[in-house]
């Protein structure tokens, strides 16, 4: 069971910035301590990547949209400068994003200085406010939930209710294999990342448990994470034969 993180207001014991390294120190060391200060700055680190994410799959769906609904036109649609552009944007959007996030957490007089959760995240540090969070949430549900969640969500559906329309007009089966193979890892990661995502953040208040809140976000921060590289790498034939043949070593 992961243990509940200190955060302290005065002596500097352990601080960090990215989830994964903070976690591993929370769990190995003995005294779970954070400056105040160092888990602002996490907090802030951890809504930028969330957020950069949701908009850097959308992008990619649309990336996948112009590959396949228009093939002759993609090296147009997806210039060099219209790809940086797009980058750009996406971590302008993030980047206020997270401050507006930050800044409202900031406000915040803390009745308590435990954490008990893995990281420093929006509500484990909602449920130690001593006043109402009413303004916080509803930032949250408004700008998190539909602008930077569902927005991105409903860019992603619409573009594969595209896909799929188009690859349904090939008769060649072979070719729409192909065609779906393309997709299929951006899928699974969206299915991943959306499914713990909106379970950590898109509902109730009261419905808040720390303690399932401590599987999720290590599944949400820690799981997609390790998976992105692992399924967007399978399409590689030589991974493929690696796997295959270090799975045949096994079982011999």
């Amino acid at each position: 069971m992961a243990l509940p993180v200190s955060v302290d207001r005065q002596k500097p014991t352990v601080t960090g910035t990215a989830t994964v390294p903070q976690m591993l120190v929370i769990l190995s060391s003995k005294r779970q301590c954070i400056l105040l200060r160092a888990c602002f700055v996490q907090l802030y680190t951890v809504i930028f990547v969330e957020g950069a994410e949701c908009i850097l799959l959308a992008l990619m769906a649309y990336d996948r949209y112009a590959a396949i609904c228009c093939p002759l036109h993609y090296n147009v649609i997806m210039q060099r400068e219209k790809c940086y552009k797009m980058l750009f944007g996406a971590m302008l959007w993030s980047t206020l994003h997270s401050a507006l996030h930050t800044a409202l957490i900031c406000r915040l007089p803390f009745c308590d200085n435990v954490i008990n959760h893995l990281f420093c995240d929006i509500p484990p540090l909602l449920k130690l406010s001593c006043i109402d969070t009413f303004l916080n949430e509803i930032v949250l549900f408004v700008v998190s939930g539909i602008f930077v969640g569902i927005g991105p969500l409903l860019f992603i559906l619409v573009s594969y209710v595209y896909i799929v329309s188009t690859v349904f007009k090939i008769t060649s089966v072979a070719g729409r294999k192909k065609m779906f193979s393309t997709c299929v890892a951006h899928l699974i990661i969206v299915s991943i990342f959306y499914g713990t995502g909106s379970f950590t953040y898109v509902r109730p208040k009261t419905s808040y448990s720390a303690e399932r809140d401590k599987l999720v976000s290590v599944i949400y921060n820690v799981a997609t994470p390790l998976l992105n590289p692992i399924v967007y790498s399978f399409k590689n034939s030589e991974i493929r034969r690696s796997l295959t043949e270090g799975y045949r070593r096994i079982t011999i």
